[in-house]
């Protein structure tokens, strides 16, 4: 059993509304010192109204939230000095260079102490130290965004859609600086509608549908307990080796590769298949086998795609 101490943010029964509008509805979690927590869900799932909340942005309907060990509604000068926070939409000042831009926010936040070339390196900017900040790309802005956030060495780091808009290289290189905080044992709380990052990075993931959450664990843990089958994945088969699949009482299914996808239950259903294709004579030049990702657990939970909905909104 985890001790209580251990938790930085404990959250309890917390319930947001405006107006008839239900944003956060009844939930509580907790989060360990020094884990990577992802909140993981579709725009206007609720996932950045309950970050603002946690940080002291914004005041909940009811319920109650703990963030190292202080009520956030009445301890919020207390807290802020304490965490970093990276909000959706980040920007900083157009004319001043990427050394420039932490030195003034270090000074903004009362930081001198704070060792710049450190932060740098742990982004990854030292060869964009005199660019400024208008002729960086996303992921370079990004970049400097969680640098920012970590100017006042914070205990907890809140980054709410650290990644969205980025192209897969910028969004690839972000993981890498994330995958750094998490080797140094900060404690992250992170917002996304990636499935490919919450699996990589979260050691705790919390599923939210329609401000609810609906499953949370590790990444692992979410994926044996809501989906324990395969997927058989058959390269450009043909509708032959298809008829064949679905006479032996499977679903098949096309992907956008235009292979062939079969959910199977056992190891043996797999053997089933690639039997009956072969003695019908056709040959498989390659398969894939393997479990089913946090994405297909979440669509079996929710029936929802987690990147349609509105971009902006209070339910965000």
């Amino acid at each position: 059993m985890t001790n209580r101490a251990e938790h930085v943010i404990e959250v309890e029964k917390l319930t947001k509304r405006y107006g008839t509008l239900l944003a956060v509805n009844d939930i509580s979690f907790s989060v360990r010192k020094g884990e990577v927590f992802a909140l993981l869900g579709p725009n206007g799932a609720g996932k950045t109204t309950i970050v603002e909340i946690i940080d002291t942005i914004r005041t909940p309907t009811s319920g109650n939230v703990s963030l190292l060990g202080m009520d956030v509604t009445k301890k919020k000068h207390d807290i802020v000095p304490r965490i970093g926070v990276l909000p959706q939409g980040f920007s900083s000042f157009d004319r001043i260079t990427v050394r420039e831009t932490l030195q003034y926010y270090s000074r903004l936040f009362c930081c001198m102490s704070t060792d710049i070339d450190e932060l740098i390196d742990l982004v990854n900017l030292r060869d964009k130290t005199k660019e400024q900040y208008k002729n960086l790309s996303g992921g370079l802005k990004q970049r400097l965004g969680i640098a920012i956030a970590l100017v006042n060495d914070p205990e907890v780091v809140f980054l709410d859609e650290p990644t969205t808009g980025l192209d897969p290289r910028a969004r690839r290189e972000v993981w890498d600086v994330l995958l750094g905080l998490k080797k140094k044992g900060t404690t992250v709380f992170l917002t996304t509608h990636y499935m490919e990052e919450a699996e990589l990075l979260a050691d705790t993931v919390a599923i939210l549908s329609k401000g609810k959450i609906i499953a949370m664990g590790s990444p692992g843990e979410l994926i044996e307990s809501n989906a324990n089958y395969l997927v058989l994945t058959l390269p450009c088969v043909n509708e032959k080796a298809l008829e064949i699949v679905r006479k032996l009482g499977f679903e098949p299914v096309h992907d956008n590769h235009k292979n062939i996808k079969v959910r199977v239950e056992h190891v043996d259903n797999v053997q089933q298949i690639l039997n009956a294709i072969k003695d019908a004579g056709t040959s498989l030049l390659s398969l894939d086998v393997r479990k089913p990702s946090l994405e297909e657990v979440f669509l079996k939970l929710t029936d929802e795609p987690l990147r349609e909905g509105p971009a902006e909104g209070v339910a965000e």
